[in-house]
């Protein structure tokens, strides 16, 4: 076994609690949740779940990217949604857009009561380089 290796990328959202980009673990990656914000703490969250979905997205992409990976590397994701029921379907159609017909990766949906900056959805993502 190795020992993990912790990353942290300026490309990447500026993180806004103690924590790296991703964990590497024995050829897995441990991908931490991804809001819809940007580089610049400053820069203001996309307004509605499917702007914030697309934003979350780039943000994973470009994590992904810095790891030699792809959305087709994920093998699992976690999907945080502040108003589960309003939001649900138009967060699926968004997120499904990112991946091939017939290979997603299992996943785990849930409902908060807040997320960080309040925004309304945050994904983190398990991925394994082919």
């Amino acid at each position: 076994m190795s020992a993990a290796v912790f990353h942290t990328f300026p490309e990447a959202p500026t993180a806004v609690a103690p924590y790296s980009h991703v964990v590497e673990k024995d050829g897995w990656f441990f991908i931490t949740g991804q809001l819809p914000t940007g580089v610049d703490p400053q820069e203001e969250v996309p307004e509605g779940i499917e702007a914030q979905t697309h934003k979350t997205m780039a943000n994973l992409r470009t994590v992904l990217q810095k790891i030699g990976c792809t959305f087709d590397d994920v093998v699992s994701a976690r999907v945080y949604l502040t108003s589960f029921k309003r939001d649900y379907a138009a967060m699926n159609r968004v997120y499904s857009s990112y991946f091939e017909p017939g290979r997603f990766p299992a996943r785990t949906c849930i409902g908060v009561t807040a997320l960080a900056r309040d925004c309304l959805v945050e994904i983190d993502l398990v991925a394994r380089k082919a």
